[in-house]
Protein backbone atom coordinates (compact mmCIF):
# COMPACT_ATOMS: atom_id res chain seq x y z
CA UNK A 1 0.00 0.00 0.00
CA UNK A 2 2.24 0.66 -0.38
CA UNK A 3 3.37 0.88 -0.77
CA UNK A 4 0.21 -0.07 -2.52
CA UNK A 5 -1.36 0.45 -1.53
CA UNK A 6 -0.25 -0.72 0.69
CA UNK A 7 0.05 0.63 3.90
CA UNK A 8 3.26 0.88 5.51
CA UNK A 9 4.51 2.42 8.74
CA UNK A 10 2.03 4.75 10.45
CA UNK A 11 2.73 8.33 9.50
CA UNK A 12 1.78 11.57 11.17
CA UNK A 13 -1.50 11.48 13.08
CA UNK A 14 -4.29 13.77 11.96
CA UNK A 15 -7.09 14.95 14.18
CA UNK A 16 -10.69 14.94 13.06
CA UNK A 17 -10.76 18.71 13.31
CA UNK A 18 -7.83 19.16 10.98
CA UNK A 19 -9.39 16.73 8.53
CA UNK A 20 -12.73 18.45 8.31
CA UNK A 21 -11.51 22.02 8.68
CA UNK A 22 -7.90 22.89 7.95
CA UNK A 23 -6.92 19.68 6.16
CA UNK A 24 -9.26 19.72 3.20
CA UNK A 25 -9.23 21.73 0.01
CA UNK A 26 -6.43 23.96 1.24
CA UNK A 27 -6.10 25.74 -2.08
CA UNK A 28 -4.72 29.25 -2.38
CA UNK A 29 -5.59 32.32 -0.40
CA UNK A 30 -7.23 33.72 -3.53
CA UNK A 31 -9.36 30.70 -4.41
CA UNK A 32 -8.77 27.67 -6.62
CA UNK A 33 -7.06 29.66 -9.36
CA UNK A 34 -3.98 31.27 -7.85
CA UNK A 35 -2.70 34.55 -9.25
CA UNK A 36 0.97 34.62 -10.30
CA UNK A 37 3.10 35.07 -7.23
CA UNK A 38 0.17 34.67 -4.85
CA UNK A 39 0.75 32.52 -1.79
CA UNK A 40 -0.59 28.99 -2.22
CA UNK A 41 -0.85 26.10 0.23
CA UNK A 42 -1.23 22.57 -1.12
CA UNK A 43 -2.44 19.77 1.16
CA UNK A 44 -0.89 16.44 0.05
CA UNK A 45 -1.90 13.14 1.65
CA UNK A 46 0.01 10.04 0.62
CA UNK A 47 0.73 6.48 1.80
CA UNK A 48 4.45 6.51 1.09
CA UNK A 49 5.43 5.98 4.71
CA UNK A 50 8.26 3.49 4.11
CA UNK A 51 11.65 4.16 2.58
CA UNK A 52 12.61 4.99 -0.06
CA UNK A 53 9.19 6.46 -0.90
CA UNK A 54 8.93 8.79 2.08
CA UNK A 55 12.28 10.45 1.39
CA UNK A 56 11.57 10.68 -2.34
CA UNK A 57 8.15 12.26 -1.79
CA UNK A 58 9.58 14.75 0.71
CA UNK A 59 12.33 15.54 -1.77
CA UNK A 60 9.81 16.24 -4.53
CA UNK A 61 7.93 18.65 -2.30
CA UNK A 62 11.11 20.50 -1.24
CA UNK A 63 12.42 20.71 -4.81
CA UNK A 64 9.13 22.12 -6.11
CA UNK A 65 8.92 24.65 -3.30
CA UNK A 66 12.47 25.77 -4.03
CA UNK A 67 11.42 26.53 -7.61
CA UNK A 68 8.12 28.10 -6.51
CA UNK A 69 8.73 30.15 -3.32
CA UNK A 70 5.08 31.19 -3.20
CA UNK A 71 3.95 27.58 -2.77
CA UNK A 72 3.84 25.66 0.52
CA UNK A 73 3.20 21.91 0.31
CA UNK A 74 1.88 20.42 3.55
CA UNK A 75 2.78 16.74 3.33
CA UNK A 76 0.85 14.18 5.41
CA UNK A 77 1.94 10.53 5.13
CA UNK A 78 -0.48 7.89 6.42
CA UNK A 79 -0.48 4.12 6.78
CA UNK A 80 -2.80 2.38 4.32
CA UNK A 81 -5.78 1.53 6.55
CA UNK A 82 -5.66 4.89 8.33
CA UNK A 83 -5.62 6.63 4.95
CA UNK A 84 -8.63 4.71 3.68
CA UNK A 85 -10.53 5.57 6.84
CA UNK A 86 -9.72 9.28 6.51
CA UNK A 87 -10.70 9.29 2.84
CA UNK A 88 -14.03 7.65 3.66
CA UNK A 89 -14.67 10.48 6.11
CA UNK A 90 -13.86 13.27 3.69
CA UNK A 91 -15.78 11.58 0.87
CA UNK A 92 -18.88 11.58 3.04
CA UNK A 93 -18.24 15.21 3.92
CA UNK A 94 -17.79 16.04 0.19
CA UNK A 95 -14.39 17.59 0.89
CA UNK A 96 -10.86 16.47 0.08
CA UNK A 97 -7.21 17.48 0.31
CA UNK A 98 -5.67 19.06 -2.77
CA UNK A 99 -3.66 15.96 -3.72
CA UNK A 100 -4.21 12.47 -2.36
CA UNK A 101 -3.22 8.88 -3.03
CA UNK A 102 -5.53 6.77 -5.15
CA UNK A 103 -5.56 3.30 -6.68
CA UNK A 104 -8.38 4.17 -9.07
CA UNK A 105 -11.23 1.79 -9.78
CA UNK A 106 -14.53 1.76 -7.91
CA UNK A 107 -13.21 3.83 -5.01
CA UNK A 108 -12.18 6.66 -7.33
CA UNK A 109 -15.59 6.41 -9.04
CA UNK A 110 -17.30 6.89 -5.67
CA UNK A 111 -15.13 9.93 -5.00
CA UNK A 112 -16.09 11.29 -8.42
CA UNK A 113 -19.76 10.76 -7.65
CA UNK A 114 -19.25 12.61 -4.35
CA UNK A 115 -17.81 15.55 -6.27
CA UNK A 116 -14.43 15.64 -4.53
CA UNK A 117 -12.14 15.02 -7.53
CA UNK A 118 -11.72 16.78 -10.84
CA UNK A 119 -10.77 15.85 -14.37
CA UNK A 120 -7.11 16.31 -15.32
CA UNK A 121 -8.07 17.28 -18.86
CA UNK A 122 -5.28 16.51 -21.35
CA UNK A 123 -3.27 14.03 -19.28
CA UNK A 124 -0.60 13.88 -22.00
CA UNK A 125 0.36 17.40 -20.97
CA UNK A 126 1.36 15.98 -17.58
CA UNK A 127 3.29 12.88 -18.63
CA UNK A 128 3.54 10.12 -21.23
CA UNK A 129 2.02 7.35 -19.12
CA UNK A 130 1.66 3.79 -20.33
CA UNK A 131 -1.90 2.70 -21.05
CA UNK A 132 -1.65 -0.11 -18.48
CA UNK A 133 -0.60 2.31 -15.76
CA UNK A 134 -3.24 4.92 -16.61
CA UNK A 135 -6.27 2.68 -17.16
CA UNK A 136 -7.39 2.41 -13.51
CA UNK A 137 -7.73 6.20 -13.24
CA UNK A 138 -9.89 6.77 -16.30
CA UNK A 139 -13.67 6.83 -16.03
CA UNK A 140 -16.02 7.39 -18.98
CA UNK A 141 -13.17 8.65 -21.13
CA UNK A 142 -11.88 11.19 -18.63
CA UNK A 143 -8.84 11.02 -16.34
CA UNK A 144 -9.28 11.59 -12.61
CA UNK A 145 -5.90 10.42 -11.34
CA UNK A 146 -2.34 9.92 -12.57
CA UNK A 147 -0.11 6.94 -11.80
CA UNK A 148 3.24 7.13 -10.06
CA UNK A 149 3.95 3.42 -10.47
CA UNK A 150 2.37 0.18 -11.65
CA UNK A 151 2.94 -3.46 -10.82
CA UNK A 152 1.54 -6.83 -9.86
CA UNK A 153 1.09 -9.13 -6.89
CA UNK A 154 3.08 -12.35 -6.66
CA UNK A 155 5.01 -14.51 -4.23
CA UNK A 156 8.21 -13.11 -2.72
CA UNK A 157 10.24 -16.00 -1.35
CA UNK A 158 13.43 -16.87 0.50
CA UNK A 159 15.61 -18.99 -1.80
CA UNK A 160 17.75 -20.22 1.09
CA UNK A 161 14.75 -21.47 3.09
CA UNK A 162 13.27 -23.12 0.00
CA UNK A 163 16.55 -24.97 -0.54
CA UNK A 164 16.71 -26.06 3.10
CA UNK A 165 13.23 -27.56 2.73
CA UNK A 166 14.12 -29.35 -0.52
CA UNK A 167 11.95 -27.13 -2.71
CA UNK A 168 14.16 -26.99 -5.79
CA UNK A 169 12.18 -24.52 -7.89
CA UNK A 170 9.30 -22.06 -7.48
CA UNK A 171 5.98 -23.92 -7.73
CA UNK A 172 4.13 -23.32 -11.00
CA UNK A 173 0.90 -25.17 -10.14
CA UNK A 174 -1.44 -25.12 -7.14
CA UNK A 175 -0.67 -28.75 -6.13
CA UNK A 176 3.06 -27.98 -6.35
CA UNK A 177 2.52 -24.88 -4.21
CA UNK A 178 0.69 -26.88 -1.53
CA UNK A 179 3.46 -29.47 -1.67
CA UNK A 180 6.06 -26.73 -1.12
CA UNK A 181 4.12 -25.55 1.93
CA UNK A 182 4.15 -29.09 3.33
CA UNK A 183 7.90 -29.45 2.74
CA UNK A 184 8.62 -26.15 4.45
CA UNK A 185 6.54 -27.14 7.47
CA UNK A 186 8.24 -30.52 7.65
CA UNK A 187 11.60 -28.72 7.73
CA UNK A 188 10.45 -26.59 10.68
CA UNK A 189 10.13 -23.45 8.54
CA UNK A 190 7.10 -21.15 8.63
CA UNK A 191 5.88 -21.25 5.01
CA UNK A 192 3.94 -17.98 4.75
CA UNK A 193 3.74 -14.67 6.59
CA UNK A 194 0.33 -12.97 6.62
CA UNK A 195 -0.96 -9.72 8.11
CA UNK A 196 -4.28 -11.15 9.27
CA UNK A 197 -5.17 -8.06 11.29
CA UNK A 198 -5.18 -5.77 8.26
CA UNK A 199 -7.23 -8.18 6.08
CA UNK A 200 -6.33 -6.72 2.68
CA UNK A 201 -3.25 -8.97 2.25
CA UNK A 202 -5.47 -12.03 2.67
CA UNK A 203 -7.84 -10.97 -0.08
CA UNK A 204 -5.05 -11.44 -2.63
CA UNK A 205 -5.30 -15.23 -2.20
CA UNK A 206 -9.06 -15.39 -2.81
CA UNK A 207 -8.82 -12.89 -5.68
CA UNK A 208 -6.13 -14.82 -7.51
CA UNK A 209 -8.00 -18.09 -6.98
CA UNK A 210 -11.20 -16.45 -8.26
CA UNK A 211 -9.26 -15.27 -11.30
CA UNK A 212 -7.97 -18.78 -11.90
CA UNK A 213 -11.26 -20.61 -11.21
CA UNK A 214 -14.05 -18.20 -12.26
CA UNK A 215 -12.01 -16.18 -14.76
CA UNK A 216 -11.59 -12.48 -15.44
CA UNK A 217 -14.85 -12.26 -17.39
CA UNK A 218 -16.77 -13.58 -14.39
CA UNK A 219 -15.19 -10.93 -12.15
CA UNK A 220 -16.15 -8.21 -14.62
CA UNK A 221 -19.67 -9.61 -14.96
CA UNK A 222 -20.09 -9.70 -11.18
CA UNK A 223 -19.56 -5.94 -11.12
CA UNK A 224 -22.82 -5.67 -13.08
CA UNK A 225 -24.86 -8.63 -11.81
CA UNK A 226 -23.66 -8.23 -8.20
CA UNK A 227 -23.62 -12.03 -7.97
CA UNK A 228 -20.59 -13.85 -6.58
CA UNK A 229 -22.31 -17.17 -5.86
CA UNK A 230 -21.22 -18.90 -9.07
CA UNK A 231 -19.30 -22.16 -8.95
CA UNK A 232 -15.97 -20.50 -9.74
CA UNK A 233 -16.18 -18.13 -6.77
CA UNK A 234 -17.14 -20.91 -4.38
CA UNK A 235 -14.32 -23.05 -5.79
CA UNK A 236 -11.89 -20.20 -5.09
CA UNK A 237 -12.89 -20.32 -1.44
CA UNK A 238 -12.48 -24.07 -1.33
CA UNK A 239 -9.00 -23.86 -2.81
CA UNK A 240 -8.06 -21.24 -0.24
CA UNK A 241 -9.41 -23.47 2.52
CA UNK A 242 -7.07 -26.22 1.27
CA UNK A 243 -4.20 -23.90 2.00
CA UNK A 244 -5.58 -22.66 5.32
CA UNK A 245 -6.09 -26.25 6.52
CA UNK A 246 -2.31 -26.76 6.22
CA UNK A 247 -1.81 -24.03 8.86
CA UNK A 248 0.88 -22.31 6.79
CA UNK A 249 0.98 -18.91 8.49
CA UNK A 250 3.20 -17.60 11.28
CA UNK A 251 2.13 -17.88 14.91
CA UNK A 252 -0.20 -15.04 15.85
CA UNK A 253 -0.88 -14.05 12.23
CA UNK A 254 -4.48 -13.05 12.98
CA UNK A 255 -3.18 -10.16 15.09
CA UNK A 256 -0.28 -9.27 12.80
CA UNK A 257 -0.06 -6.01 10.86
CA UNK A 258 1.72 -5.62 7.54
CA UNK A 259 4.63 -3.24 8.04
CA UNK A 260 5.24 -3.13 11.78
CA UNK A 261 8.51 -4.51 13.26
CA UNK A 262 6.73 -7.80 14.02
CA UNK A 263 4.42 -7.77 11.00
CA UNK A 264 4.17 -9.66 7.74
CA UNK A 265 6.91 -7.85 5.82
CA UNK A 266 9.36 -7.98 8.73
CA UNK A 267 8.71 -11.69 9.24
CA UNK A 268 9.84 -12.40 5.68
CA UNK A 269 12.53 -9.72 5.71
CA UNK A 270 14.14 -11.22 8.81
CA UNK A 271 14.09 -14.77 7.43
CA UNK A 272 11.43 -16.04 9.84
CA UNK A 273 9.01 -17.08 7.07
CA UNK A 274 9.66 -18.41 3.60
CA UNK A 275 7.29 -16.26 1.54
CA UNK A 276 4.51 -13.71 1.28
CA UNK A 277 1.97 -12.87 -1.42
CA UNK A 278 2.46 -9.17 -2.03
CA UNK A 279 2.91 -6.44 -4.61
CA UNK A 280 6.04 -4.98 -6.17
CA UNK A 281 6.66 -2.79 -3.13
CA UNK A 282 7.45 -5.86 -0.98
CA UNK A 283 11.28 -5.71 -1.12
CA UNK A 284 11.44 -2.09 0.06
CA UNK A 285 8.95 -2.71 2.89
CA UNK A 286 10.75 -5.89 3.95
CA UNK A 287 14.00 -3.96 4.11
CA UNK A 288 12.41 -1.05 5.95
CA UNK A 289 10.63 -3.25 8.50
CA UNK A 290 12.90 -6.25 8.94
CA UNK A 291 16.26 -5.62 7.32
CA UNK A 292 15.69 -7.60 4.14
CA UNK A 293 17.30 -10.86 3.00
CA UNK A 294 19.28 -9.47 0.08
CA UNK A 295 20.20 -11.90 -2.68
CA UNK A 296 18.17 -14.68 -1.05
CA UNK A 297 14.96 -12.91 -2.11
CA UNK A 298 13.19 -14.17 -5.22
CA UNK A 299 9.85 -13.71 -6.98
CA UNK A 300 7.41 -16.06 -8.72
CA UNK A 301 3.89 -15.45 -10.06
CA UNK A 302 0.77 -16.97 -8.55
CA UNK A 303 0.59 -20.58 -9.78
CA UNK A 304 -1.77 -22.11 -12.33
CA UNK A 305 -4.91 -23.81 -11.01
CA UNK A 306 -6.22 -26.72 -13.06
CA UNK A 307 -9.89 -26.92 -14.00
CA UNK A 308 -10.66 -23.21 -13.96
CA UNK A 309 -11.58 -20.60 -16.55
CA UNK A 310 -8.56 -18.37 -15.98
CA UNK A 311 -4.98 -18.55 -17.20
CA UNK A 312 -1.75 -18.54 -15.22
CA UNK A 313 -0.58 -15.60 -17.34
CA UNK A 314 -3.28 -13.31 -15.94
CA UNK A 315 -2.07 -10.92 -13.25
CA UNK A 316 -3.53 -9.17 -10.24
CA UNK A 317 -2.15 -5.76 -9.49
CA UNK A 318 -2.45 -2.04 -9.82
CA UNK A 319 -0.38 0.93 -8.87
CA UNK A 320 -0.15 3.98 -6.74
CA UNK A 321 -1.41 7.24 -8.11
CA UNK A 322 -2.61 10.68 -7.13
CA UNK A 323 -5.93 12.44 -7.58
CA UNK A 324 -6.66 16.16 -7.42
CA UNK A 325 -9.30 17.55 -5.08
CA UNK A 326 -12.16 19.41 -6.70
CA UNK A 327 -11.15 22.73 -5.11
CA UNK A 328 -7.40 22.33 -5.54
CA UNK A 329 -5.35 25.24 -6.90
CA UNK A 330 -3.74 25.09 -10.33
CA UNK A 331 -0.36 24.61 -8.63
CA UNK A 332 -1.47 21.15 -7.46
CA UNK A 333 -1.70 19.96 -11.05
CA UNK A 334 1.59 21.67 -11.83
CA UNK A 335 3.24 19.82 -8.94
CA UNK A 336 2.07 16.46 -10.33
CA UNK A 337 3.41 17.50 -13.72
CA UNK A 338 6.73 18.22 -11.98
CA UNK A 339 6.99 14.79 -10.32
CA UNK A 340 6.04 13.15 -13.64
CA UNK A 341 9.05 14.60 -15.45
CA UNK A 342 11.17 11.73 -16.76
CA UNK A 343 14.25 12.65 -14.72
CA UNK A 344 12.26 12.63 -11.48
CA UNK A 345 10.46 9.45 -12.45
CA UNK A 346 13.65 7.58 -13.33
CA UNK A 347 15.19 8.45 -9.96
CA UNK A 348 12.05 7.06 -8.33
CA UNK A 349 12.35 3.82 -10.32
CA UNK A 350 16.11 3.53 -9.76
CA UNK A 351 15.56 3.70 -6.00
CA UNK A 352 13.36 0.61 -6.09
CA UNK A 353 10.34 2.57 -4.89
CA UNK A 354 8.18 1.30 -7.74
CA UNK A 355 7.98 0.17 -11.33
CA UNK A 356 7.70 2.78 -14.09
CA UNK A 357 4.39 4.32 -15.05
CA UNK A 358 5.94 6.45 -17.80
CA UNK A 359 6.76 5.02 -21.21
CA UNK A 360 10.52 4.71 -21.47
CA UNK A 361 11.11 4.39 -17.75
CA UNK A 362 11.90 0.66 -17.89
CA UNK A 363 15.62 1.22 -18.40
CA UNK A 364 15.85 2.71 -14.90
CA UNK A 365 14.95 -0.58 -13.17
CA UNK A 366 18.05 -1.77 -11.33
CA UNK A 367 16.74 -4.51 -9.04
CA UNK A 368 16.74 -8.00 -10.61
CA UNK A 369 13.54 -9.06 -8.88
CA UNK A 370 11.70 -5.92 -9.97
CA UNK A 371 12.88 -6.59 -13.52
CA UNK A 372 11.30 -10.04 -13.18
CA UNK A 373 8.04 -8.47 -12.03
CA UNK A 374 8.11 -5.99 -14.90
CA UNK A 375 8.82 -8.76 -17.43
CA UNK A 376 6.07 -10.96 -16.03
CA UNK A 377 3.61 -8.07 -16.11
CA UNK A 378 4.62 -7.15 -19.65
CA UNK A 379 3.78 -10.71 -20.74
CA UNK A 380 0.46 -10.86 -18.90
CA UNK A 381 -2.51 -11.87 -21.05
CA UNK A 382 -5.02 -10.29 -18.66
CA UNK A 383 -5.03 -7.89 -15.73
CA UNK A 384 -7.27 -7.45 -12.70
CA UNK A 385 -7.19 -4.46 -10.34
CA UNK A 386 -7.22 -5.33 -6.63
CA UNK A 387 -10.81 -6.24 -5.83
CA UNK A 388 -11.00 -3.98 -2.79
CA UNK A 389 -10.36 -1.10 -5.20
CA UNK A 390 -12.02 -2.37 -8.38
CA UNK A 391 -15.45 -2.57 -6.76
CA UNK A 392 -17.29 0.05 -4.66
CA UNK A 393 -15.74 0.50 -1.20
CA UNK A 394 -18.43 -1.41 0.69
CA UNK A 395 -18.06 -4.41 -1.62
CA UNK A 396 -14.27 -4.30 -1.39
CA UNK A 397 -14.45 -4.18 2.39
CA UNK A 398 -16.83 -7.14 2.44
CA UNK A 399 -14.41 -9.14 0.32
CA UNK A 400 -11.62 -8.33 2.76
CA UNK A 401 -13.77 -9.12 5.79
CA UNK A 402 -15.28 -12.32 4.44
CA UNK A 403 -11.98 -13.71 3.17
CA UNK A 404 -10.46 -12.89 6.56
CA UNK A 405 -13.29 -14.89 8.10
CA UNK A 406 -12.51 -17.85 5.86
CA UNK A 407 -8.82 -17.68 6.76
CA UNK A 408 -9.71 -17.47 10.45
CA UNK A 409 -12.09 -20.43 10.16
CA UNK A 410 -15.30 -18.55 10.92
CA UNK A 411 -16.76 -18.58 7.38
CA UNK A 412 -17.21 -21.31 4.78
CA UNK A 413 -16.47 -20.77 1.08
CA UNK A 414 -20.21 -20.67 0.43
CA UNK A 415 -20.76 -18.09 3.16
CA UNK A 416 -18.02 -15.91 1.72
CA UNK A 417 -19.65 -15.90 -1.72
CA UNK A 418 -23.09 -15.23 -0.21
CA UNK A 419 -21.90 -12.37 1.99
CA UNK A 420 -20.12 -10.60 -0.87
CA UNK A 421 -23.20 -11.03 -3.04
CA UNK A 422 -25.49 -9.62 -0.35
CA UNK A 423 -23.35 -6.50 0.02
CA UNK A 424 -22.94 -6.06 -3.73
CA UNK A 425 -26.70 -6.25 -4.30
CA UNK A 426 -27.33 -3.79 -1.48
CA UNK A 427 -24.83 -1.37 -3.03
CA UNK A 428 -26.08 -1.95 -6.56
Amino acid sequence: MSLRRRGLVMGAAITAASLLLGGCGGGSENGSEASPGGKVTIEWWHIGTAEPNKTIYDGWAKAYQAQHPNVTIKVTPMENDAFKSKMATVTTAASAPDIFSTWGGGVLKQQLDAGIVKDFGDVNAIGKFTSAALAAYQIDGKTYGIPVDVGMVGFWYNKKLFAEAGVTEPPATWPAFLDAVKKLKAAGITPIALAGKEKWPGHYYWTYLAMRMAGLDALKQAATTHDFTGAGFVAAGRKLKELVDLEPFQKGFLNAAYSTPDGQAATVGSGKAAMELMGQWAPSVQKDAGGGIGEDLGFFPFPAVEGGQGAATEALGGGNGFAIGADAPAEAVDFLKFISQMDNHKKFVESGAGLPALAGGEEAIKDANLKTVATTLAGATGFQLYLDQAYPPAVGQEINDSVAGLIAGSKTPEEVAAAITETAKAEG
